[in-house]
């Protein structure tokens, strides 16, 4: 990894015994062996605001502050994770 290469800094929303969010936290995990990224979670529940923006569309996936993935009609794919990272990889 060269020096100038950019970390992601990624941010899964979701909440406990949440297995989708499990699954993507998974994806997330598994993409770290191909790109750089730091990923934390933070659990809705922790906060009201939060909880009553997203609890219908957890897991959310967050992507250098901006939230990129919502699940709104599908939950994130591994491929749609992949794509976006290779995309933001290249704009850099």
């Amino acid at each position: 990894m060269s020096m100038n290469e950019k970390t992601f800094e990624i941010v899964l929303y979701g909440r406990n015994k949440c297995h989708l969010c499990d699954e993507v936290e998974l994806y997330i995990r598994s993409l770290a062996e191909e790109f750089p990224l730091r990923m934390r979670m933070v659990d809705i529940e922790s906060d009201p605001a939060l909880h009553e923006e997203m609890m219908f569309v957890i897991p959310v996936v967050e992507i250098d502050g901006e939230i990129v993935f919502r699940s709104i009609t599908h939950v994130v794919t591994l491929k749609e994770l992949h794509e976006e990272l290779h995309r933001r990889t290249a704009l850099s």
